[in-house]
């Protein structure tokens, strides 16, 4: 009776502890050189080096937008120049294939920025709402002061290596300054289209442009934000999502391609649980 009693509270205890919400997954192992994931409540879930000041690649692009998308009003009209083609050829950056003298809205240029990661949309934004493009990186520097970004500095419109590799920031720097732009609804809704085609018109030649941020096609309530590449920042990834009501913003920096969308998965997955665990 005595021994049947121990294993019967035993087995009672473990099906408890698989039942109590109390319960907490493991936090996943993260490759990433730094990382940093946040929730809308202010709990800081994951954070690996989250301070040391980095080049991110393009995930500068998300201050270009937030800048511009303070700057400009989304209808308005931006002539692409034989400069802008050419500073994409010119640097091997991915570009949203624009062609000199095409016409289109700022709204279009930013899905063209954001979603195939345009640096022929970089520049045709940046020399237009600096003006000038070194007007616009003090705008954005300004802009990063103004948020309380003391360890993010910016050379480029781009992420470019060059020059000084793109500036540099921190993954705490990025989560916040995502977590500012995500209040803008028009930039919430560019980051996390999978999708955008631009039909072909007087102005313009026809683009369809694809997200490169695979996690909007990996997992539920996702709201973007934005993937990077260059040799000095490794394979970067900046993402958000809801889960259990609130806001979660997580940043991979120095990370390797494939590894990123599944960590960022895994990381979402953790903080589901940590946030049902209470």
């Amino acid at each position: 009776m005595h021994i049947g009693g121990i294993f019967a509270s035993a087995a009672v205890a473990v099906l408890v502890g698989v039942a109590t919400p109390a319960y907490a997954a493991a936090k996943p192992d993260v490759g990433a050189k730094q990382a940093y994931v946040v929730d809308s409540a202010g709990t800081i879930h994951v954070g690996k080096r989250q301070t040391k000041r980095v080049p991110v690649a393009s995930l500068v692009k998300v201050m270009t937008a937030y800048v511009v998308l303070r700057e400009a009003r989304l209808t308005d009209t931006v002539t692409i120049t034989a400069a802008d083609v050419r500073h994409a050829a010119d640097n091997g950056a991915t570009s949203a294939a624009l062609r000199k003298g095409e016409k289109l809205t700022v709204e279009e240029l930013l899905y063209g920025l954001m979603l195939p990661s345009g640096a022929d949309a970089s520049n045709a934004l940046a020399r237009t709402y600096g003006p000038g493009k070194k007007a616009f990186i003090d705008k954005m520097n300004a802009t990063a002061r103004q948020l309380g970004l003391a360890d993010t500095h910016y050379t480029n419109a781009d992420g470019l290596p060059t020059p000084a590799r793109g500036g540099y920031s921190t993954a705490v720097d990025q989560a916040r300054l995502a977590q500012v732009a995500l209040k803008n609804p028009a930039f919430t809704q560019v980051v996390s289209a999978k999708k955008h085609k631009v039909a072909k018109s007087a102005d313009n030649r026809a683009h369809t442009w694809k997200n490169t941020n695979k996690l909007l096609e990996r997992t539920d309530g996702v709201l973007g934000v934005k993937t990077g590449y260059t040799r000095a920042a490794g394979y970067c990834l900046l993402f958000a999502a809801e889960r259990d009501g609130r806001q979660v913003v997580g940043v991979l920096l120095g990370d390797q391609n494939e590894r990123r969308f599944t960590e960022a998965e895994e990381l979402l997955d953790y903080v589901s649980a940590q946030i049902a665990a209470g």
